[in-house]
């Protein structure tokens, strides 16, 4: 796409909520359900866990009993050793089963969350930040882990033990019971009202390292053009503010964290402090024995394992709702078909009503009327949505902060009605090769977004081979196009990995043919690894002009019917771009080509060229008529700015 008119947003900002919706438990026990049967031998590891702890204070206080009395033992000793050896082996397995099913949350999380993000409308990513969209992948989902790790999973098995310990307190003293409720009660309370805040700085916290991941990024991807702008120390001090800002959330959640430990040992210690005083006394004055306090004292202790454990649960559960609400922000939008059965059905089409029963399901339907243009575009209105827009005004504002974004790209916005295509209309014959020509903005670029379906008129329609797009399923749809962006990426990996991106099923032999069609022959003879040798991270083994005749080759491999070039020779010298039109000029043969171009030689012998300025058509015709007739093409070939 053009600079003016392709939807670009910067790395470090863009229009992503600060506040996003907060999630609640009930979203995150599917999460947990999931995997229901390990969570269920989790439960019922915890509740046989439970029982066997329940058990050694009342076996201890019976070999006490029996001491006193000068009784003989028998097996009690035995019988502690075995529930003790037995706890410490169902422990380490519970704790293995939920390490294991932590990670698997974390997993399915990741699997959900990556599957929706690719499967997103192109507006999506034009109005968010990719780093924060990474950033949900990979630290909002490990948040996840702690759900089940810190004691939510076996909260049950916790639940008993602290109901079974407070019955046996109740049953040896209820006096005793009665002076350390409150203490207990007054602890819970605190650290209910703690992880509220745990929760909302959480959700700050997450965004912040959202941002942080995209500033990191974005000075990463540009790290060649920071250093030759001289502004290497800006980037560093930007990014390095946002790493403050995450670092000052971190403080203040361990700040409230710290309070909710010392709550669970202050309560242990005010409530053995009163246990010891007030048992004392009672054992004193007869009321219990020394074996009855002492089974009263480990039942007490009994109950820090799940207090400990109750406190961590509200501690990582909120931590993990302040993560989740961003999640599940991602995984409630809409994919990019979703609304597709709605759009059919509100389409008019131009075929007869009649036809209008549902999506187009096969090529032969899509090439049903034979007589119609290969594209048209019937009075076409768009604007970008207003996210987008608020992406562009982030871009511009950033721009003005460091000289390595003064030529960052920008959206079109259009003009005061905000529309950038308005009212446009033109045919491409099939077969035939039509040039796209005008000043920066005019639209072009957004026009073969809408040919793409990257998005969907506002009014009017776009269609292809006589049938609305909108009507046609996408994956089909763009079966038929061969679409090469102005800045088309080239992908981390091997030549071959980038070539074979749209036609899978291509051979060695397939993809030498079209690499050395676009004078990519040297490429592979400078590596003995051949079609296997790496290209580097977005490409940058490669030059620029051969990263962009790279992304050629990957088009002109899949050979579709249809074949979109957004200024894919601008890279190119003299020499290269001739060979490359004589590749295309080849492979163009009976198929049809829609290119933007600002070169003349480009230009010229394309069987149609259309005028775009301000998101309208002003002029249509051959380079001959076009002279004649429109002056803006005339100003335009008279200075090669045909951009």
């Amino acid at each position: 796409m053009s600079a003016s008119d392709r939807p670009t947003r910067r790395p470090g900002r863009g229009a992503a909520p600060k506040d996003g919706p907060r999630a609640s438990l009930s979203q995150l026990l599917p999460y947990i359900f999931e995997h229901r049967g390990v969570v269920a031998l989790i439960v019922v590891l915890s509740i046989v866990g439970a029982v066997t702890t329940l058990a050694q204070p009342l076996l201890v206080g019976q070999v006490i009993a029996r001491v006193q009395a000068e009784e003989p033992l028998g097996l009690l000793i035995w019988a502690i050793v075995a529930l003790v050896v037995g706890a410490s082996v169902i422990s380490g397995y519970q704790h293995y089963l939920l390490q294991r099913t932590g990670t698997a949350v974390v997993y399915s999380s990741r699997r959900r969350l990556i599957a929706r993000i690719l499967h997103l409308p192109i507006r999506e990513f034009d109005a968010r930040r990719t780093g924060d969209l990474v950033s949900r992948v990979g630290t909002d989902t490990t948040l996840l882990y702690a759900v089940l790790t810190q004691g939510l999973a076996d909260s049950v098995g916790n639940a008993l033990l602290f109901v079974g310990a407070i019955l046996a307190m109740a049953f040896i003293d209820p006096l005793l019971l009665l002076a350390i409720a409150g203490v207990i009660g007054i602890s819970v309370v605190g650290v209910v009202l703690l992880s509220g805040r745990i929760r909302k700085a959480t959700q700050q916290q997450q965004e912040k390292v959202g941002e942080l991941a995209s500033g990191v990024e974005r000075a990463i991807g540009s790290i060649r053009t920071v250093r030759a702008a001289g502004a290497t120390e800006r980037e560093t001090d930007a990014v390095t503010a946002v790493a403050t800002d995450v670092y000052g959330i971190g403080v203040r959640i361990a700040k409230v964290s710290a309070l909710v430990v010392p709550i669970a040992g202050i309560a242990l210690q005010v409530s053995l402090l009163v246990v010891l005083g007030l048992g004392g006394y009672r054992v004193a004055s007869g009321a219990i024995s020394v074996a009855s306090l002492v089974t009263f004292v480990m039942f007490l202790f009994l109950l820090v394992a799940p207090l400990g454990s109750f406190f961590g649960a509200i501690t990582s559960v909120n931590q993990a709702l302040g993560a989740l609400g961003r999640i599940q922000e991602v995984l409630d939008l809409p994919t990019e078909t979703a609304d597709d059965d709605a759009i059919a059905t509100s389409v008019q089409s131009s075929r007869p009503a009649s036809d209008l029963t549902g999506p187009i399901e096969t090529l032969d339907d899509l090439l049903a009327t034979r007589d119609a243009p290969a594209i048209e575009f019937r009075d076409v209105r768009f604007a970008y949505p207003a996210a987008v827009v608020r992406a562009r005004r982030d871009a511009e504002a950033e721009a003005a902060r460091t000289l390595a974004d003064v030529h960052a790209d920008a959206v079109e916005v259009g003009g005061s009605d905000g529309d950038v295509l308005r009212g446009v209309s033109f045919s491409v014959p099939r077969g035939a090769r039509v040039a796209l020509v005008g000043p920066s903005g005019a639209g072009k670029s957004t026009t073969l977004a809408l040919i793409e379906r990257f998005y969907d008129p506002d009014a009017g329609a776009v269609l292809l081979d006589g049938t609305d797009v909108r009507r046609i399923d996408r994956a089909r749809l763009r079966a038929q196009l061969g679409y090469v962006e102005q800045d088309a990426p080239t992908l981390a990996g091997t030549l071959a990995e980038n070539l074979r991106l749209a036609a899978p099923l291509a051979d060695d032999a397939e993809c030498e043919r079209v690499l050395r069609a676009v004078n990519l022959g040297d490429v592979l003879e400078r590596s003995p690894l051949g079609l296997e040798a790496p290209v580097g991270e977005a490409g940058v083994m490669l030059s620029g002009g051969e990263r962009q005749r790279l992304a050629i080759a990957r088009a002109l491999l899949a050979a579709p019917p249809i074949l979109l070039l957004d200024e894919s020779t601008s890279s190119l010298d003299g020499v290269n771009e001739q060979r490359m039109r004589e590749a295309i000029d080849a492979v163009a043969t009976g198929r049809t080509l829609v290119l933007i171009a600002h070169r003349l030689s480009t230009v010229v012998d394309s069987d149609l060229i259309v005028v775009l300025d301000k998101g309208r058509v002003v002029g249509q015709g051959t380079h001959e008529e076009l002279l004649a007739t429109t002056p803006l093409y005339r100003e335009l070939a008279r200075h090669q700015l045909l951009v």
